[in-house]
């Protein structure tokens, strides 16, 4: 698997990292979303690099003119609910993109921190042949991410999967390694050393869904 870890180069996305993780600036949900939007961005650019493109003649006012565009046909997927301020940011950029969105979620069990990762629902095109995209700010585990790739699946095999997170740990980049094909590419913004007891990725930021959203019941 290839990974693409933003941090290794500062840039401004080092900024809007700090802006998410700093506990005067992140309680703001609309700036906590803007700045998961921005990276979205910008990883949408990077990632716009690697596709294929193919030549199109067009008409000008004035002449025809040779331009290009991605011959890449593109699914964006993200996991509900943490995971749409930064599908929006690509979203922005890959704006002929079809979607798809899987809902997973933590169902812990009633006695200590362990629990069971279970999908609910799933809407998606075929992704046969395809470049799939999955988007998701917080990468602590991976077990989700394996499970919407699984459930994703149903709907066809992708020529390209390309992950995308913000923030992950170490431990999660193992997993995906170890669980999704050799041709994967991650791109994440920075990789942190450890997750806590609670699955929490440490230092982190804390819940993405509920900084962006409101705390859930």
């Amino acid at each position: 698997m290839k990974i693409i870890n933003f941090d290794d180069t500062p840039s401004i996305v080092s900024r809007y990292m700090l802006e998410l993780r700093d506990t005067s600036i992140q309680h703001d949900p609309l700036r906590f979303r803007t700045n998961l939007d921005r990276i979205g961005q910008i990883m949408a650019y990077e990632i716009s690099r690697t596709f294929d493109y193919r030549e199109v003649t067009i008409q000008t006012p004035l002449a025809e003119c040779i331009c290009r565009e991605p011959a890449d046909n593109i699914v964006l997927a993200t996991i509900l609910r943490a995971g749409l301020p930064f599908h929006h940011g690509f979203l922005n950029y890959f704006d002929r993109a079809e979607n798809a969105f899987v809902s997973a979620y933590r169902r812990y069990k009633e006695k200590g921190d362990s629990f069971d990762v279970l999908i609910e629902y799933l809407a998606s095109p075929s992704i046969e042949g395809k470049t799939l995209i999955i988007v998701d700010p917080m990468l602590a585990t991976g077990s989700s991410m394996e499970l919407a790739y699984k459930a994703l699946l149903s709907k066809g095999t992708p020529a390209k999967i390309h992950i995308a997170s913000v923030i992950a740990s170490q431990a999660s980049v193992d997993y995906v390694a170890a669980h999704f094909p050799e041709d994967t590419t991650l791109w994440v913004g920075v990789i942190d050393p450890e997750v806590n007891a609670h699955s929490y990725i440490v230092p982190g930021l804390g819940d993405a869904g509920d900084l962006a959203y409101g705390q859930k019941d």
